[in-house]
C-alpha cells in the first residue's frame, strides 16, 4: 500500500507541474494586461512604467521561473486590479462557491435517486418514460438559459425568491456561511437548482441502471423468497448496492461542480470564485486567472488522488494490477 501510495503522489505531483506550466504559458501568452489597465491618454513611458510595476516587462521564460519559484512558497501573484495576493481572493470567494456546490450535490441526490429508482422499478410505465425524457432535457439544456428562466418565474413574475446575491451571512470558526440564514437559503434556492439539474439528470440514469441490475440479482431473489417486504428488499438491498457507482462518480463529479459553478455564479451576481473569474478575464487580471485555474486542478487532482487511495484500499487487485505493471 505505501508504494502505491507514493507512486499516486508521485504522479498527482506530475499533473499539477504539468499543468501549472500549461496554464501559465497559455494565459501570458494572450492580451495585454497594461492595455487595459493604463489610462487611455497614456503615453508610451507611462505604458512601460505599469509593465514594468507589475513584472510584464520581462521574458516569458522569467516570468514563468519567478512564477514556479513564488508557487513553491505558496505566492501565486498579486492581481492587478486589486493589488493583493491572487490566492487570498480566491481562498475569501472559495466558501461561497463550495456552499453552492455542496447545495447542488444534495439538491441533485435527492432528486436524482429516488426518480432514478423509480424509473428502474417499472422502466416500462408512464412515470418511467417520463423521469427518462425529462433526464434527458437536463443533460441537453444549457446551465445559463435554465437559470435565467428560473429567474423570470420565480424572481420576476412570482416574487418568490431573490435573483441573485447571497444574501445574509453568519461567521461559523471565520468562514462566512449563508445556509444558516433564512435570507441565505433563499439566496442559494434557485443557483443550486440550476448547478444541481446536469447532476440530478446524471443520478436518475445510474440509479435507473443500477436499480435494474440489482433487481436481477441473487441476492433480492433471495430476499424476496424469505418473505421480506418489497419497500424493505428497495430501500436496504438494492439501495446499499446502487450507492456504491454513484458515490464514486459525485465524489469526481463534485470537482467539476466546483470549476463549472462559474456560468451560474455569473447569472446570479453570486459572489463565488467563478464570479471572480469571470470580472478578472474582462480586466486581463492574469494572476487570478492563473490561480483559480491552479485551484480548479488541485481540487481535481486531490480528489481523484483520495478516489484511487480508497479504491485501493477496498480492492486489492488494484494495488496488485499497479505492481505488475
Amino acid at each position: 500500500m505505501l508504494v502505491y501510495f507514493i507512486r499516486r503522489l508521485g504522479q498527482a505531483a506530475l499533473v499539477v507541474a504539468v499543468m501549472g506550466a500549461i496554464v501559465f504559458v497559455s494565459i501570458y501568452m494572450v492580451g495585454n494586461p497594461v492595455d487595459v489597465l493604463a489610462n487611455p491618454n497614456a503615453d508610451a513611458k507611462e505604458m512601460a512604467e505599469i509593465a514594468g510595476r507589475l513584472g510584464l516587462d520581462k521574458p516569458l521564460h522569467e516570468q514563468f521561473a519567478l512564477f514556479v519559484w513564488n508557487a513553491l512558497h505558496g505566492d501565486l501573484g498579486r492581481s492587478f486590479v486589486f493589488n493583493e495576493p491572487a490566492l487570498k481572493l480566491i481562498i475569501q470567494r472559495m466558501p461561497a462557491t463550495l456552499e453552492l456546490a455542496f447545495a447542488a450535490l444534495i439538491v441533485s441526490v435527492l432528486i436524482g435517486i429516488p426518480l432514478g429508482m423509480l424509473a428502474g422499478l417499472w422502466p416500462h410505465s408512464v412515470w418511467g418514460r417520463g423521469i427518462m425524457t425529462g433526464s434527458i432535457l437536463g443533460f441537453s439544456l444549457p446551465n445559463f438559459w435554465i437559470g435565467l428562466m428560473l429567474i423570470l418565474l420565480f424572481a420576476v413574475q412570482l416574487r418568490w425568491l431573490p435573483s441573485g446575491g447571497r444574501g445574509e451571512t453568519v461567521t461559523v470558526l471565520g468562514v462566512p456561511v449563508s445556509f444558516l440564514t433564512v435570507d441565505g437559503l433563499r439566496h442559494l434556492v434557485l443557483p443550486a437548482f440550476t448547478l444541481a439539474l446536469y447532476k440530478a439528470a446524471l443520478v436518475i440514469r445510474l440509479a435507473r441502471a443500477g436499480t435494474r441490475e440489482a433487481m436481477l440479482q441473487d441476492y433480492v431473489r433471495f430476499a424476496r423468497a424469505k418473505g421480506l417486504s418489497p419497500s424493505r428488499i428497495i430501500l436496504v438491498h438494492v439501495l446499499k448496492n446502487i450507492m456504491i457507482p454513484i458515490t464514486t462518480v459525485l465524489g469526481l463529479e463534485f470537482g467539476g461542480m466546483i470549476a463549472f459553478a462559474v456560468v451560474t455564479e455569473t447569472v446570479f451576481a453570486y459572489p463565488g470564485m467563478g464570479k471572480l473569474l469571470i470580472d478578472s478575464i474582462g480586466r486581463l487580471d492574469r494572476p487570478i486567472i492563473v490561480a483559480y485555474l491552479m485551484m480548479v486542478v488541485v481540487v481535481f487532482v486531490v480528489i481523484n488522488f483520495v478516489v484511487d487511495l480508497i479504491y485501493a484500499a477496498l480492492d486489492p487487485r488494484v494495488r496488485l494490477s499497479e505492481q505488475g505493471s
